[in-house]
C-alpha cells in the first residue's frame, strides 16, 4: 500500500479487540504526534495511556462526569458508556497543556492538540491498529480532567479508543473533495457542500 492509500483507506472504528499496541508501538505511534504542526514550539499535547485493571477505573470516572455535567443523563447512556470505557483495549486521554497567557492563541494550541490526534489515528491505521476519537460533554468537566492529571486551565479534547479492528472496516462514503474546494480570484468564493 502506498502513503496516499493508506490516508486514503483510513477509517474511524470503534469495532476493537485485542491486541492493543505494545509499549513500543505505542512510542512509536506517539512519535507520529510530535510531527504535527504547533506554531511556538509550546508542544501542547499530552497523552494517558489507559489499559488492563485502570479501565473501569476510567468508566466510573466517567459516569461520575457524566452526572456531574446532566444530572438527567439516560440509564442507558450511563451503561453503554461504562461498557466502552471498561471493554477498550486501550484508551488515550487526550489532553490539552493549555498556556492561556501565551502570545500563541489558544485556538492554536487546540488545533495542534487536534492535528497531533490526527497523526495518532494515521499512525495506527499505518501499522495496523485501528482507533475512534470520543467526545461528549465529559471533555468540559474539569474534575473529570483535573482527576486524569490536566488541572485547569489545562483540558481533556477527548479519548482515543485503540485496538485492532475486528471484522472488516466498513469503508464509509466520503464526499467529494470538489464540493468543499473553491479557487480564489478576488471575489468572495462559494462552496458546492454549501448549496441546497
Amino acid at each position: 500500500m502506498t502513503p496516499m492509500e493508506m490516508l486514503l483507506s483510513r477509517a474511524s472504528t470503534d469495532h476493537l479487540a485485542e491486541p492493543a499496541p505494545s509499549a513500543a508501538q505505542l512510542s512509536e505511534i506517539l512519535a507520529a504526534a510530535m510531527r504535527a504542526p504547533d506554531h511556538g514550539k509550546l508542544r501542547p499535547w499530552r497523552y494517558v495511556v489507559i489499559e488492563g485493571d485502570a479501565r473501569p477505573l476510567m468508566a466510573e470516572r466517567i459516569v461520575a462526569s457524566m452526572q456531574r455535567m446532566d444530572a438527567e443523563v439516560p440509564e442507558a447512556k450511563i451503561t453503554k458508556r461504562r461498557q466502552r470505557f471498561s471493554t477498550m483495549p486501550m484508551i488515550l486521554a487526550l489532553g490539552m497543556h493549555l498556556r492561556p497567557d501565551h502570545k500563541i492563541p489558544l485556538w492554536e494550541q487546540e488545533m495542534a492538540v487536534a492535528a497531533a490526534a490526527m497523526n495518532v489515528l494515521n499512525a495506527l491505521h499505518a501499522t495496523g491498529f485501528g482507533g475512534v476519537w470520543v467526545s461528549g460533554d465529559v471533555v468540559d468537566d474539569p474534575v473529570l480532567a483535573a482527576e486524569i492529571g490536566l488541572p485547569a486551565p489545562h483540558k481533556l479534547a477527548g479519548f482515543l479508543f485503540v485496538g485492532t479492528p475486528s471484522g472488516k472496516p466498513a469503508s464509509p462514503r466520503r464526499p467529494d473533495p470538489a464540493d468543499f474546494t473553491a479557487y480564489w480570484t478576488g471575489a468572495p468564493v462559494t462552496f458546492a457542500a454549501d448549496k441546497d
